[in-house]
């Protein structure tokens, strides 16, 4: 049996290919909101006009096989309309999972992630969601950059 006319099928498998690594971005792993009472991580900056109180943010995340950016927050407003996406790297420290050191934009923050727990009001429009903080204590920081799991 002879094989004719094999580069359609070459161009064909190359695309097929190529999904796994660009299409990954486009189906988060896993995706957070930032709690009310967090204030706005320092590489998002409000529209002129706008409140903390007028905008949300969210966070996904996603599978990097290639080293690139493996989060993503985004900024809308009241009316879901996104405002801003800032994409960024996050480090899981061990042995907590809870806390990510995020780098967006240069800017290096401590993240505290708390998935979805039944009964402690995390519904959003009737909707279970996950959230996420932005950590200042610099007591708490300065743990997690040692490699230590604050208390919670």
């Amino acid at each position: 049996m002879k094989i004719r006319n094999v580069a359609p099928w070459i161009a064909v498998l190359v695309a097929f290919s190529g999904l796994g690594i660009v299409g990954c971005e486009y189906f988060p792993e896993s995706t957070f909101q930032l709690a009310n009472e967090s204030r706005l991580p320092k590489s998002i900056t409000l529209p002129p006009g706008l409140t903390r109180a007028d905008v949300s943010v969210t966070l996904n995340f996603y599978d990097a096989p290639l080293g690139g950016a493996d989060a993503t927050f985004s900024l809308t407003d009241a009316t879901g309309k996104k405002l801003a996406e800032v994409k960024g790297r996050t480090k899981e420290l061990t042995p907590s999972m809870y806390y990510r050191i995020s780098t967006e934009k240069g800017i290096t923050e401590i993240i505290k992630l708390k998935p979805y727990q039944e009964h402690e009001n995390m519904e959003q429009n009737g909707i279970p969601v996950a959230r996420f903080y932005v950590i200042d204590d610099p007591a708490v920081v300065k743990e997690v950059l040692s490699g230590k799991t604050p208390n919670p």
